[in-house]
């Protein structure tokens, strides 16, 4: 039988218990996965009430000075490659791409990625809401300091129906996420885009930003098969900027101009996505 002190020791631990925030309580995340220069985990926030959807976060952390990649990593690199095959009642799982960041290499080469970590939302679709997530992860991605390497690691979590936990490093991830821009918004915004003859063409980009405020463009041609360079900063003044973008990279068998533009406007903490023609 407990003593009077060990059940009054009991009472106390499990009033504390009940005490903690529900976030505390309900914390899933998987454990860290060892990969080269680099570990990997799962995260989970919470469940949408409106389509039952999941919330979660592939997070990589990096050694001090190496760098990963976007979806589209730029002059060279290795863009991360997810693959959810390995899970049970998994009806999608959607990545969500935080704004990158320009990395200069040696010789001149220009990436597109996140320094020393970043953590990738995920929305997640069961089969049946009404049963567990049995999230399998077998990730593919580049790391890169002077010299570039291949890192994978194999992860697992399991998400029940009903979760409610909330995280901060994912909801500050999740809002790094660039979104179309809203009616109404002035800036950041895509003015429009001119198109300038020549061998190679070019397209003149014109852009709204806050002043003061740094500033960054990416361009994607309309599928994943084009290869563009990064866009190139020629004026910047007050709260107008103009990039231009040399039209090379198509892929083969197509002409040098897209029909349109996939443009990633970066103006300090603020990021938005749009798809514009080429005028």
């Amino acid at each position: 039988m407990f003593s009077r002190s060990g059940a009054l020791l009991a009472q106390f631990l499990l009033t504390a218990l009940f005490a903690l925030p529900a976030a505390t309580v309900l914390a899933l995340e998987s454990p860290w996965a060892k990969a080269d220069k680099s570990e990997v985990r799962l995260i989970s926030a919470g469940s949408s009430d409106a389509d039952k959807s999941q919330r979660v976060g592939v997070d990589i952390r990096l050694a001090r000075g190496w760098h990963t990649y976007w979806r589209y990593p730029g002059d060279a690199g290795i863009p991360p490659r997810l693959d959810w095959s390995g899970s049970t009642n998994l009806a999608s799982a959607e990545i969500r791409w935080p704004a990158p960041r320009r990395i200069l290499v040696e010789g001149g080469i220009e990436s597109i990625g996140y320094t020393d970590g970043v953590l990738f939302p995920v929305i997640v679709r069961p089969v049946d809401t009404t049963k567990p997530i049995a999230l399998r992860l077998k990730i593919d991605f580049g790391v890169c300091e002077k010299i570039c390497i291949p890192a994978s690691a194999r992860l697992a979590l399991d998400i029940p129906p009903e979760s409610g936990k909330q995280n901060a490093a994912l909801e500050a991830a999740e809002a790094r996420v660039p979104l179309a821009p809203k009616p109404g918004d002035t800036v950041p915004r895509v003015i429009g885009s001119k198109l300038q003859p020549g061998k190679p063409p070019q397209a003149l980009i014109e852009v709204a930003v806050a002043s003061g405020k740094s500033i960054d463009l990416f361009a994607e041609g309309p599928t994943g098969d084009w290869a563009l360079p990064l866009p190139k900063l020629v004026e910047h003044k007050g709260g107008r900027a103009r990039f231009s973008l040399t039209l090379e990279g198509a892929p083969t068998g197509t002409g040098p101009i897209p029909p349109k533009l996939r443009l990633t406007l970066i103006s300090g903490n603020d990021a938005i996505e749009s798809l514009v023609p080429l005028d």
